[in-house]
């Protein structure tokens, strides 16, 4: 884990606590969006919101993910990567603090602003890590598993939280206020806000998209992303169905997301150490069949194994799809382009698929189709994590993949020329 030199070195201590404004940014990237699920039966019933409605409060933030990640290059180009991290930080704070208000009409304003600020740092963290580090791995295997511990805490400690403090939801919402006014007091000071502004690209996010390694790296992402967002929404449902009681199935969820944690703070690690990543994809297929066969098949029994085994696919899953984005990039800029662009169209994406896996079951009265569907959809996201994971590199201007094979797995901040 060493400090790249381009801002100059940090001490021991200063590595270490720029490690943990990043463990903390990123701990803050899922409760406003996975804490509203617990609510939102009290939430319903003081504002008298439709299923349809409430539901929405959770798909708009994942939609801003993909809405607003493009928006991510262009703010940091302009007023630097520090500055627009602190900036997101910022509007994270005003999303969750206008969900405090009374009129319902700020409860999506307020979710609108939160899953904008979220957009914006998921895109620029993974960016920030490669140029701060030499070795990226590891920091990103903290930063991924601390997205998965967040997702954790907000779905198992948000009603508790409301419950200790004697208040209603909007408090037990408002209360990952904390979290992210820790989260501005560590970065502002320990990543230094530095004002310069970086020359504008010429080349536009999008034609990266042209490149076979780009979009094998935005269609893994994205269809990865897929996967967590379907089984995230019914799982308990899913569960429920099959006779599993409903405290259960939230019990159930949470280990997944524990599970998770610990796969995703693993597999960067592994990954930035390995000059291929194919045999991590094939272990994170193998892992997502053994869960969602276990789940269409024998949902009540054995249950535990294949709620493990998911959130182990998932956690995994997820780190390599970031962490492929920041080893395929020459450049912390083309890394923080291929983010917003491979967040982009994942999220947007992603957002359909709890909706069409509802309808799905809606349609059949069954899980089988939809189960299914995810089964499926597993192949064209092996190959594109197949793609995704060969020994090449993105350059600056997006003209070229660049096979490396001389270089060593973890260092390589440019294409061999």
């Amino acid at each position: 884990m060493t400090d790249r030199a381009q801002h100059g070195q940090r001490s021991r201590g200063g590595v270490v606590l720029l490690v943990v404004a990043i463990v903390v940014v990123a701990l803050n990237q899922r409760p406003a969006v996975v804490g509203v699920a617990p609510v939102l039966t009290d939430l319903r019933a003081d504002t008298g919101l439709s299923s349809a409605l409430a539901g929405l409060l959770t798909t708009l933030p994942v939609l801003c993910f993909g809405a607003f990640a493009p928006v991510a290059p262009r703010l940091a180009r302009r007023i630097g990567l520090e500055t627009a991290v602190a900036a997101s930080l910022l509007l994270l704070v005003a999303g969750i603090a206008l969900r405090l208000l009374d009129p319902v009409w700020l409860l999506y304003g307020g979710s609108l602003v939160a899953g904008a600020a979220i957009a914006i740092a998921n895109v620029l963290m993974p960016a920030y890590v490669k140029r701060e580090f030499t070795r990226p791995g590891a920091v990103m295997g903290a930063y991924s598993a601390s997205l998965n511990i967040g997702a954790a805490a907000a779905a198992g400690l948000t009603v508790p939280i409301g419950l200790a403090l004697g208040a209603g939801w909007r408090v037990a919402l408002a209360s990952w206020l904390v979290l992210a006014l820790i989260a501005v007091v560590l970065w502002v000071p320990v990543a230094g806000i530095r004002g310069t502004r970086t020359a504008p690209d010429d080349a536009g996010s999008w034609t990266l998209l042209r490149r076979p390694l780009a979009r094998q790296v935005t269609a893994f992402l994205g269809l990865q992303s897929v996967q967590f967002y379907s089984v995230a929404a019914w799982l308990p449902t899913l569960l429920a169905d099959a006779g599993v009681p409903v405290g259960e199935g939230g019990l159930l969820l949470a280990v997944s997301n524990v599970v998770g944690a610990a796969g995703a703070l693993l597999a960067p690690a592994v990954a930035g150490r390995m000059r291929t990543q194919r045999s991590l994809v094939v272990a994170v297929l193998v892992a997502y069949v053994g869960g969602l066969t276990g789940l269409l098949v024998a949902p009540d029994s054995g249950t535990v194994v294949w709620v493990a085994l998911f959130g182990l696919a998932q956690g995994s899953g997820f780190a390599l799809a970031l962490t492929l984005i920041v080893l395929r990039s020459a450049t912390p800029l083309v890394a923080a382009r291929l983010g917003g662009v491979a967040q982009c169209v994942g999220y947007l994406v992603a957002a359909a698929g709890p909706v069409v896996l509802g309808a799905l079951h809606d349609a059949t009265g069954a899980w089988g189709w939809p189960m299914g569907l995810l089964l499926v959809l597993l192949v064209p996201m092996g190959l594109a994590g197949w793609g995704a994971s060969r020994d090449a590199v993105l350059d600056p201007d997006g003209a070229l993949d660049e096979v490396l094979q001389d270089v060593p797995a973890g260092v390589r901040t440019a294409p061999r020329r």
